[in-house]
């Protein structure tokens, strides 16, 4: 993680306040390391067996964090991440699958995890580690539906502008092991979920969609979705969507450990900036709306000004709704970003960081990206209009060409989207 020193209020040149921004990220990413708080979430040691299993882009490392924590205990199991996330933990087999559209080797991860908690008893102990990217990497169809099918909606699902509660309730009613299905395969035996948060308000029933919790929306009217996609869903999905599935277990009849939230990321943040010389501004965790939308909120924001240097601070997941032949590279990071540029118009004294905390936004190699007082200018001198690459859903297109994007590889978790916005007051500006 970047160490940076306090900045004197004099002295917040651009490499100043980009080195900031990024550490805040970093101070975010690490507060939600499975190798630094797991190990006090773990329950009591079983008395019998222990299957650990699980999906999402932190798996890997949670999987490492239970197998260094628990030397004495006889683990096995296996969890599944999207490719590129695997990492070796030890007793515990990791495999990759497809993400954010599911593959073959999602469903059989999934179908190789049922199988695993299915022989259990009382005495036994199934630890499910759940993170974000859960939902298309253990992903096996409901009966009548097939892979292909769900494949389909996911890519439907993505270019919808849907929000993520609204997908999360789709997925768990297409699943063989979502909405709780996996809890009820592995009873009788004990079951506990530690599980990071990727979403807005922390349900835990869509984190993953909710495999170890039952599906408290099991009998909700999706017709809406059915008539959003009409002719575009196969039958088999439309004819299940319209059909309620009651739950056989009670909503309440789980054990769920949250052991890393975006509102703690971003507490982490706000402590980072304040030992920086910077007043931090939380705006909450759970923001959401069109990137582009957030990114002109943002701008009204900056542009409004400030008494002293002040960062606003915030997460959640915005969405991009892709319309017509308009689709180029990026994520709804990059958008924001660009967005927030376009509407600053080169006002001075503002910079910004906005980026996914798993490493990875939406169609891009990148996390996310930076924005200076100068990215319209810089843009300008290469004959680029961000304009049209806004419009076009380019954003990281633009962003790869003047060296902002944010690189950082997967980083094994995931608390979602992290939104640094740096403020000088108007004397300050340069």
């Amino acid at each position: 993680m970047s160490v940076v020193p306090k900045v004197a209020a004099s002295a917040w040149t651009d490499h100043a306040a980009r080195a900031a921004l990024r550490h805040l990220f970093d101070v975010a990413v690490a507060s939600a390391d499975p190798a630094h708080m797991l190990a006090q979430h773990l329950p009591g040691r079983p008395t019998g067996r222990c299957v650990v299993v699980g999906a999402g882009k932190a798996a890997a490392a949670m999987a490492a964090a239970v197998d260094v924590a628990w030397p004495d205990v006889a683990l096995s199991g296996l969890v599944v991440v999207p490719y590129g996330y695997g990492a070796p933990a030890g007793r515990i087999r990791v495999s990759e699958a497809a993400h954010p559209v599911p593959d073959a080797a999602s469903e059989t991860a999934a179908r190789d995890i049922l199988k695993m908690v299915g022989t259990l008893t009382p005495d036994d102990l199934v630890l499910v580690l759940i993170s974000g990217g859960g939902s298309s990497v253990m992903a096996l169809p409901a009966d009548g539906i097939t892979l292909a099918d769900k494949q389909e909606v996911s890519r439907l699902l993505l270019a919808s502008g849907l929000d993520i509660r609204t997908m999360n309730m789709v997925r768990r009613r297409l699943s063989a092991i979502k909405g709780g299905k996996l809890l009820a395969a592995a009873r009788p035996a004990r079951v506990v979920t530690l599980g990071i948060s990727d979403i807005p308000g922390d349900d835990v029933a869509a984190i993953a969609s909710g495999p170890s919790v039952p599906d408290p929306t099991a009998d909700a009217d999706l017709s809406h979705v059915v008539g959003l996609f009409g002719h575009q869903l196969p039958a088999a999905v439309a004819e299940r969507l319209l059909a309620p599935v009651v739950s056989s277990l009670a909503v309440d009849d789980y054990d769920f450990r949250l052991i890393g939230t975006p509102a703690a990321a971003l507490a982490a943040a706000a402590t980072a900036a304040r030992s920086l010389g910077l007043s931090p501004v939380v705006l909450g965790d759970d923001l959401e709306g069109e990137s582009h939308a957030l990114g002109a909120e943002m701008a009204r924001l900056a542009l409004a000004g400030v008494a002293i240097p002040t960062v606003f601070l915030s997460g959640g997941e915005t969405t991009v709704t892709l319309a017509g032949s308009a689709c180029g590279r990026g994520g709804r990071n990059t958008e924001f970003a660009l967005a927030l540029a376009c509407a600053l118009d080169g006002h001075p004294g503002t910079w910004a960081l906005a980026a996914d905390t798993d490493g990875e936004d939406g169609a891009s190699r990148a996390a996310g990206a930076l924005i200076a007082p100068d990215t319209l200018a810089r843009a300008g001198a290469m004959a680029s209009d961000a304009h049209a690459f806004l419009a076009a859903h380019d954003s990281a297109t633009l962003f790869d060409a003047l060296g902002d994007l944010l690189l950082t590889g997967p980083t094994r978790t995931n608390v979602n989207d992290f939104r640094a916005v740096l403020v000088l007051p108007e004397e300050m500006h340069a």
